[in-house]
């Protein structure tokens, strides 16, 4: 579950004890995923101003993430949010930490929500299933619009940065995967034989992309699979066209287009735990 989900419900919703024991039943399969969100949100009762100044004292953002963004930027590489979170709080904690104008430049594919003015919050679901957002699904959709519009056979590179449970479904659908190293999503690539970059901070996954990309253009002067494609996934994913591309691709070069980055990037402050840090969604 995400971070600034349970700062919310521990004071404002349903409550430590009760939110430690709805996370142990998605974790035991009892419930769903999306059942548990459901319940949780919908415990809460705060406007969501009020929410929102909680949470920004509670949260801080990756120390290398900005720099990340900034490199992103300045080498033409989409760079977007995927989460199972909601995409209100999420907007106005990019806003928040890294400036509107720079946020502007990040597409955020999460779920919707509807807050009422008394304070009641209601998850408006991406997805019909039982995770609310299958992130592999969006990846999928991403790919598969993008394949209609192929001109050359060209296919982009996909880049994926997690580190939680709702990560997992899009484990399998990356051509390079970055976990955030002791958390659930190595675990899970460790289980079961998925090949992984560990990383502490955004400056490791910097220096990563600098040397994937690098070998890439080496192997494939920009056309055709990426040097790392990832089998596993979907087999008609292909993109040239800038039309076939999100916006923030337009002014990309065709060597940049191949580059398509999905991060996850905030952590709460637990100063008894300092080297912990679970993704927001």
């Amino acid at each position: 579950m995400q971070d600034t989900g349970h700062i919310l419900f521990n004071n404002f919703g349903c409550g430590s004890e009760k939110r430690e024991l709805l996370d142990k039943q998605i974790s035991s399969g009892e419930r769903s995923f999306r059942d548990v969100s459901e319940e949780m949100w919908g415990s809460l009762n705060i406007p969501f101003e009020d929410g929102f100044d909680l949470m920004k004292g509670a949260l801080e953002i990756d120390k290398d993430f900005k720099a990340f963004h900034d490199f992103c930027l300045n080498n033409n590489i989409p760079f977007n949010v995927i989460s199972a979170g909601l995409k209100p709080v999420l907007k106005r904690a990019l806003d928040h930490f890294i400036g509107a104008e720079a946020a502007a430049n990040i597409d955020i594919v999460a779920n919707d929500a509807t807050i009422s003015a008394d304070g009641r919050w209601q998850p408006v679901w991406r997805h019909d299933s039982e995770l609310g957002h299958d992130k592999a699904k969006s990846i999928q959709t991403y790919r598969e619009g993008a394949a209609l519009e192929s001109e050359d056979g060209t296919i982009p590179l996909i880049i994926f940065i997690g580190d939680g449970v709702s990560d997992l479904p899009a484990a399998r659908e990356a051509d390079v995967l970055f976990a955030r190293r002791g958390l659930r999503l190595e675990e899970y690539c460790q289980e079961h034989n998925i090949a992984y970059t560990p990383f502490d901070s955004f400056a490791d996954i910097q220096r990563e992309v600098i040397r994937v990309a690098h070998i890439d253009e080496e192997k494939t002067k920009g056309e055709g699979l990426p040097a790392t494609f990832n089998p596993r996934a979907n087999m008609w994913r292909r993109v040239s066209s800038k039309t076939a591309v999100p916006r923030a691709l337009v002014a990309a070069t065709p060597n940049d287009e191949r580059m398509f980055v999905w991060p996850e990037h905030f952590t709460e402050q637990t100063p008894a735990n300092p080297d912990t840090a679970v993704a927001a969604h």
